[in-house]
């Protein structure tokens, strides 16, 4: 079982610092920290899927407005918006963007609080960052006059399955916002330490569908058919060595094909085959141009064999591009709050997708990385069953978000 206490999480990294607005925010968040982990131990254990978070929603509102912060619910959709009042004399905006839903998987963490619904969790630490956008609006509404602009608390739904931004967007979250923050929990990096990323974060994620269309004919006799399954092969064979030859080795393309369907019979040539697949690319002239050069490829094959084919290709999220005035922001944030030891400067994109990306085509953002890995134990990756977080990062959250947003209007 798993040995926490709520009320001894570690706040040692809270040392004193020469901004009377950062030691405010650090002890506003050390007072915080138990009711915190209260927080995140309920979310936790009531996951709920995508585009179904009626009680997180619920729950999320009555905490936002216990702390005297404007709410708005079943904002697109299952969404919750928090308002700051704006009491300085900066009329920008800033919004903090967080996610609520949660996974189809089965949890098998050993924890005292985990999933009560079966084959739902929160694998990929949703309920962390739900907890850090609580305590950063709980914090940022006690500095009062402090907080010199406007603050938007954007609570999402539906990220796991990329639609909740852009229901969030299609609602107008992102109408007078001048810029807009966001994280994710990273369990490769240690509690305590923040990741960041200049540049591309994540990739561009599209979904692909292709339809094989041959003629069936008996098995013995190949020569009188036209073989969908042997086609299917051909264009998949095709596609995966053309990326190695036709794409940019320096703008990387991942071409996956994760379900073929096709077939009747063992001894029956199949007459068709569906392929689907995703697509994973980060610059953007790359993205814009992988449809067109996927279907020419597609299109060459079934030529070539006297094959049929119908060709779908829809667009999913684009790549996170972290903007780097505040990237920058946030790293010297972290830099100035925990130490320069607390930074790890990633150097690498993920090829997994974001739909934060989405808010960015409205205002300059940037996400950076909590650490929630433990040091004296496993670290299971992102949607795994036993994935867990140390809960001492969500202090570390906390503060960092609520001071990012407090530095945002002195840059």
């Amino acid at each position: 079982m798993q040995d926490i206490n709520p009320n001894s999480v570690s706040v040692d990294a809270l040392k004193p610092s020469e901004s009377p607005i950062l030691n405010r925010i650090k002890d506003i968040t050390e007072k915080l920290a138990p009711r915190l982990i209260e927080i995140r131990r309920h979310i936790h254990a009531h996951p709920e899927l995508s585009g179904q978070e009626y009680q997180t929603a619920a729950y999320v509102a009555g905490v936002l407005s216990s702390c005297g912060v404007h709410v708005q619910e079943a904002v697109g959709r299952t969404g919750v918006v928090g308002e700051l009042p704006n009491l300085g004399t900066d009329r920008r905006c800033l919004a903090i963007r967080t996610d609520m839903d949660a996974l189809p998987i089965h949890e098998r963490a050993p924890i005292e609080f985990a999933s009560r619904l079966p084959g739902i969790m929160h694998a990929c630490g949703h309920d962390v960052h739900t907890t850090v956008g609580l305590g950063t609006a709980m914090v940022l509404s006690q500095l009062g006059e402090q907080l010199p602009g406007q603050v938007r608390l954007i609570f999402q739904p539906a990220e796991e399955i990329a639609q909740g931004a852009s229901w969030m967007v299609e609602a107008g979250v992102m109408k007078t916002v001048d810029a807009i923050l966001s994280l994710h929990v990273f369990p490769s990096i240690p509690s305590g330490c923040v990741g960041i990323r200049y540049g591309a974060l994540t990739a561009a994620a599209d979904d692909l569908e292709i339809l094989i269309m041959g003629e069936s004919g008996h098995g013995a006799r190949p020569h009188e058919a036209i073989d969908a399954i042997w086609i299917a092969s051909q264009v998949i064979t095709t596609l995966q060595q053309a990326i190695s030859r036709t794409q940019n080795p320096l703008r990387p393309v991942v071409l996956t094909i994760g379900q073929i369907n096709g077939g009747r019979a063992p001894n029956v040539i199949a007459d068709q085959v569906r392929l689907t697949g995703t697509v994973r690319s980060l610059h953007p002239e790359t993205h814009a141009n992988l449809p067109l050069w996927i279907e020419h490829l597609v299109s060459s094959v079934c030529q070539t064999h006297g094959a049929r084919y119908e060709f779908h290709y829809r667009r999913g999220v684009p790549s996170v591009q972290n903007d780097l005035v505040l990237t920058q922001m946030t790293e010297d944030v972290v830099r100035e709050a925990w130490g320069s030891d607390r930074v790890q400067i990633l150097p690498e994109p993920s090829l997994g997708a974001e739909d934060f990306a989405l808010y960015l085509e409205h205002a300059p953002g940037t996400m950076f990385r909590l650490g929630v890995g433990h040091h004296n134990k496993p670290n299971y990756p992102l949607h795994h069953p036993q994935f867990e977080v140390d809960e001492s990062a969500i202090v570390t959250g906390v503060v960092t978000m609520a001071y990012s947003a407090c530095k945002y209007w002195l840059s």
